[in-house]
């Protein structure tokens, strides 16, 4: 059915009115982003096992939906792309194009990129200049071949090609490091570093551009082009000095707690996207450079411009952002490249884009003495394109200094030198990468250290954790014994550009990250500062370090920084905690991800490891904390018994010891037997007059008495071993449903972190070494079934 393409209409009657609704507006436009956002999403996820980034599925749905693929079919193409719907999907997909450019800016912190020294800001400078050297070279090529190119001047057609060939995405890069686990690596503090760099000195070069291609126009000048750059510069000026004050007051009025105001302010600064977008498109420079600069605006400091990520993230980047790609896969036509010259032109623009970012790289990280192979990878990474690379390119497009031809030769840069990003690094880079395999590490080190790795994800598993490693401390003065306790951030990384923005805060390891998470409460500025205090002090060195990745990953960094550090035990935060709501005891979880972190660990790790079930066990001047070691046999008893018995020298710590003994009826190993009651013996022996020691018999009532401890209140912390108990003890453990609920546990812990049993007592559950049988089955699974 025909229908009049200059009286398009936004919404139809239907078809019961003979109306077809893809012959109107917003009907066909739900079509088309339906389409673009099923058909991204299945490429994303059928390129996930060869770890490439989001942007590179959302970059062939679009070309497979243009000319180069479903396009070339006319039908599809007069259905869901017609020519007049064009347009329409291209602004709208502007708009979403504009609040990335916001994120962007958002998340680029140029007091960081100050502080980044001159090593990152020279390997940067390396990475665009020869490239962009290069580039002209190519350039001058392509004028020659290409038919029609020589139309346009040589100045913007140069800085086009040479930005398009020395550009680095800087959001891509993050994800390619967390998928690689590179983000806390010097290589890839390193290549943030200068990724962001490289984000800014590419935005001027463009704008640059921009101005001198003058939207094609014959009549455009030099003294047009100037007038254009000195109104940007004058508008930047503007920004910085005008509205980044404003903008510092309104984000202090915003986070005051009053929602009303801050939905206003929230509300005006989306607004202000819009207004500084089309002042810049007024000037001449397209409107992304408005929307980007106001992002650089924003205080990165402070909980404002987090909420506004969280407003706009999911639909920008989720819904508006796939129908760019989709609108630039329409103008990129693959057939263009038709002839072997012109094949042979495609392999001289990557090779030339490749070579030019790693040989620059490269040459200035050696300067710089980088070793070899990290120089080159960092070569490698620094070569990523992506969506910044496609902005570059539709950019020139639209400006008429790229045609068809010269246009689709970049996109198949583009999408090839970030395509090979990642297999090029695992294959370059995999010592560093894949050193995961296990090794089994001594329980004592040569110093008489205790190495201590303690993982925490926010500020209440902080103030835990100061509480616990508190208790170990002796104040002794014995330099032969010194606790090493290395603090590790866990932080799920994820394809959110915020967690890009938390990765440019935490790009530099240490305290300061870790004071800014917890001062979200100004309560728990102590918490920093205690951090910080205990790094002076003799017996207790700290050492901060970080894990950034995807929440399937997160063990494996966990086990490797222990191998690393020799750790002897691993502290580990329990998935859930528990507070007091008024009366009511509510349980707070954090995530079946995060149980299924620890589960790993505990099966795979080269050490002991300890969780920690928190209710309450927080700083309090440690005036007086009761622990309280349940002994029911076995090696992690022991190994509980041994990390319980250095809180004896603290003063404030006072240590109970009680021991269930099974006397009828048991078969347990007498070897196990006689290693137990060899440990208590020298355990009274050493601590008798500073500890209390009492005896009980495991009756069939075991349950119950364990319970008792833990809702009696006398304790604090009660620690208990994970399993390899005696087996008449775990029969009448396993009696009760209690003891199967966290596979991470044990039988004994998941009694004490059960919930609505008034159980006031923090748990610590420790495991000895997992090497053996265990390590690829669960202790509690392996002892229920000999029961």
């Amino acid at each position: 059915m025909g229908f009049n393409v200059s009286s398009i209409k936004t919404s139809s009657d239907g078809i019961w009115q003979g109306e077809n609704p893809l012959h109107y507006a917003f009907p066909l436009l739900i079509i088309q982003t339906t389409l673009v956002v099923f058909l991204s999403r299945c490429l994303t996820f059928l390129l996930k096992p060869l770890r490439q980034p989001k942007v590179v599925a959302e970059i062939l749905a679009g070309i497979m939906l243009g000319p180069s693929a479903f396009g070339r079919n006319e039908v599809f193409t007069r259905l869901i792309f017609p020519t007049w719907s064009i347009p329409i999907l291209e602004s709208v997909s502007s708009i979403g194009l504009l609040f990335f450019l916001f994120l962007v800016g958002l998340e680029l912190d140029l007091k960081t990129i100050r502080k980044s020294g001159k090593r990152a800001a020279g390997i940067a400078f390396a990475g665009i200049s020869l490239p962009f050297i290069f580039g002209i070279g190519v350039a001058f090529l392509l004028r020659k071949v290409i038919k029609g190119v020589d139309r346009v001047g040589y100045g913007e057609f140069f800085i086009f090609i040479g930005v398009s060939l020395s550009i680095t995405a800087f959001p891509v890069l993050a994800r390619i490091l967390a998928e690689l686990r590179l983000l806390t690596t010097q290589v890839g503090e390193i290549a943030m570093a200068a990724a962001a760099f490289n984000d800014v000195a590419a935005w001027i070069l463009l704008a640059l551009a921009v101005a001198l291609a003058g939207g094609g126009k014959s009549h455009n000048s030099p003294l047009i082009s100037l007038w254009v750059l000195l109104s940007g510069f004058g508008f930047v000026v503007f920004m910085f000095t005008i509205i980044r004050p404003i903008m510092n007051w309104m984000a202090r009025k915003a986070s005051c707690g009053h929602h009303i105001v801050e939905e206003t302010y929230i509300c005006l600064t989306l607004a202000g996207v819009m207004l500084f977008g089309f002042m810049t498109d007024l000037i001449g420079i397209h409107a992304i450079f408005g929307a980007f600069i106001f992002g650089l605006t924003i205080p990165k400091s402070g909980d404002f411009g987090g909420r506004l990520i969280l407003r706009i993230e999911d639909f920008v980047s989720g819904l508006l952002l796939p129908l760019y790609f989709a609108s630039s896969g329409i103008k990129t036509d693959i057939t263009k490249i038709h002839s072997l010259g012109s094949w042979g032109l495609v392999v001289l623009v990557v090779s030339t884009a490749c070579v030019g970012k790693v040989l620059g790289t490269f040459i200035v990280g050696m300067l710089y003495s980088i070793p070899v192979r990290e120089a080159f990878t960092l070569g490698i990474l620094m070569n990523t394109k992506g969506l910044v690379e496609l902005i570059v390119l539709n950019i020139g497009k639209e400006k008429k200094v790229l045609d068809d031809e010269t246009f689709a030769i970049l996109v198949v840069m583009a999408l090839f030198t970030t395509f090979i990003t990642t297999p090029a690094v695992m294959a370059i880079h995999k010592p560093s990468i894949h050193q995961l395999q296990l090794k089994k590490l001594p329980n004592k080190t040569k110093e008489n250290n205790l190495r201590i790795l303690a993982c925490i994800r926010g500020p209440r598993d902080a103030r835990s954790l100061i509480t616990l490693i508190e208790s170990l401390r002796s104040n002794k003065n014995n330099n032969s014994s010194v606790t090493k306790l290395y603090v590790m951030q866990l932080v799920e990384f994820s394809d959110r550009l915020s967690s890009i923005l938390m990765v440019q805060r935490a790009r530099k390891n240490g305290f300061p990250f870790i004071g800014r998470v917890l001062r979200r409460d100004d309560t728990t500025d102590q918490v920093a500062t205690a951090f910080e205090a205990y790094s002076q002090l003799g017996r207790v060195k700290v050492r901060p370090t970080m894990a950034i990745s995807a929440l399937p990953n997160l063990h494996e960094d966990i086990i490797h920084v222990a191998e690393k550090k020799r750790a002897e035990i691993i502290v580990l935060p329990f998935h859930k905690h528990w507070q007091m709501e008024g009366e009511e005891e509510m349980e707070i979880h954090a995530g079946h991800g995060w149980r299924t972190v620890n589960e790993k660990v505990t099966r795979r790790a080269p050490c002991a490891v300890a969780v920690l079930v928190d209710r309450g066990l927080e700083v309090n001047g440690m005036n007086s904390v009761r622990v309280c070691i349940v002994f029911l046999g076995g090696a992690d008893c022991r190994k509980a018994m041994e990390f319980g018995s250095r809180m004896v020298e603290h003063p404030a710590v006072r240590v109970t010891l009680v021991r269930f003994i099974q006397h009828i009826g048991s078969n347990f190993d007498e070897v196990e037997r006689t290693l137990d009651d060899t440990t208590i013996a020298d355990f009274k022996i050493r601590w008798d007059k500073q500890t209390v020691y009492a005896e009980k018999e495991a009756s069939d009532e075991l349950v119950e008495q364990v319970l008792e401890i833990g809702k009696s209140g006398e304790f604090e912390l009660i620690i208990v071993g994970k399993g390899k108990f005696p087996q008449g003890i775990m029969a009448k453990l396993f009696e009760n449903p209690l003891t199967d609920q966290h596979s991470e546990l044990g039988p004994m812990a998941n009694i004490l972190a059960s919930s609505g049993k008034e159980i006031k007592s923090s748990v610590l559950m420790i495991q000895q070494q997992a090497f053996g049988c265990e390590n690829s089955k669960d202790v509690n699974s392996k002892v229920a079934s000999q029961c």
